[in-house]
């Protein structure tokens, strides 16, 4: 179990953060690819790449932008809007860092959030601004047993 579940489990509230780090290889954006059918040259040719004024070739903007929902699938928000602003290519072997931070929470724990991405130099790559819900006492008595029962993955 992550620390992010822990604290979800225990509850959440604004001001409440989370800090989690990837590195993105050409694999993982060759898959996503495939995936979301999305074969924007951008990704595949260096030539191309570099016509757009880039160093090379880049990552999928939703693929790194997913390292959001990596937060939210720990925590069991449910998203109703996701708005992203994308402000510099995210290269392969780059490292991202995500911090995710839970800005408001109402009475029916209907909530707003911010993600800050930023590669390994501290520069932000992608801006996130977020709506959901989180969790309440029932869902985190079902988090909780599901941690009890070792069921927090879908192979488990």
């Amino acid at each position: 179990m992550t620390d992010i579940r822990k604290r979800a489990i225990a509850g959440l509230k604004a001001g409440d953060s989370f800090t989690l780090a990837r590195t993105f290889t050409e694999d993982e954006t060759l898959s996503f690819g495939e995936i979301s059918r999305d074969q924007n040259p951008v990704h595949y040719s260096d030539e191309f790449a570099q016509a757009k004024n880039l160093q090379g070739k880049i990552c999928h903007g939703l693929l790194v932008g997913g390292m959001i929902t990596e937060v939210g699938g720990q925590i069991g928000w449910l998203a109703s809007g996701m708005n992203f602003r994308f402000r510099r290519p995210v290269y392969f072997g780059d490292t991202i860092t995500c911090v995710f931070t839970i800005t408001e929470v109402d009475e029916r724990n209907r909530a707003r959030a911010e993600a800050i991405l930023s590669n390994q130099h501290g520069e932000p790559v992608i801006e996130a601004w977020l709506t959901g819900v989180l969790p309440g006492p029932r869902e985190q008595e079902v988090l909780s047993a599901m941690v009890r029962e070792q069921k927090t993955t879908p192979a488990s």
